[in-house]
């Protein structure tokens, strides 16, 4: 043989070992590339859940801050107008025989009822306590008049 005929066979002998390191090569590059993108895909997946989490989350304090305004702007405006309403009821009890029949009146009873019934539907109810013993924390005292001592009179 001559020394290139050796040199031929030796190329060709090395040419398919080589060819079969690059696949193998090639194969572990995939490997690892897939193995990252994995990861990556996880990471994005365990974002995008949190992010859900957090905007479920965030929707249902904002709807429960909403509710909660929405109740303290209700009971201050009731606050606002409860001295508003005491004094009509207030006038209306003093109001002379001779004038309590007259239509106009009959008006002024009507806005007091309709008033008394628009609290009502915000949740707000009368409390009779007539009779009762006089408690700071449930009763507000106007004035003082005749009747047993600590006893609310009307």
């Amino acid at each position: 043989m001559s020394q290139e005929d050796q040199n031929t066979q030796q190329d060709n002998n090395t040419s398919p070992s080589s060819t079969t390191d690059e696949p193998v090569d090639d194969v572990d590059n995939l490997k690892v590339q897939l193995a990252e993108a994995t990861a990556r895909a996880e990471l994005n997946l365990a974002n995008w859940q949190r992010s859900q989490a957090d905007f479920v989350n965030f929707r249902r304090r904002t709807e429960q801050e909403r509710g909660e305004s929405t109740k303290f702007s209700n009971a201050l405006l009731i606050l606002n107008i409860l001295p508003a309403l005491d004094d009509l009821e207030r006038a209306l009890y003093s109001i002379p025989r001779e004038v309590a029949g007259l239509t106009w009146m009959e008006g002024i009873h009507l806005i007091y009822r309709k008033l008394q019934a628009v609290l009502e539907n915000a949740g707000l109810s009368e409390i009779d306590t007539a009779g009762e013993k006089f408690d700071p924390n449930r009763h507000e005292a106007i004035m003082y008049g005749e009747g047993e001592e600590g006893t609310v009179i009307s």
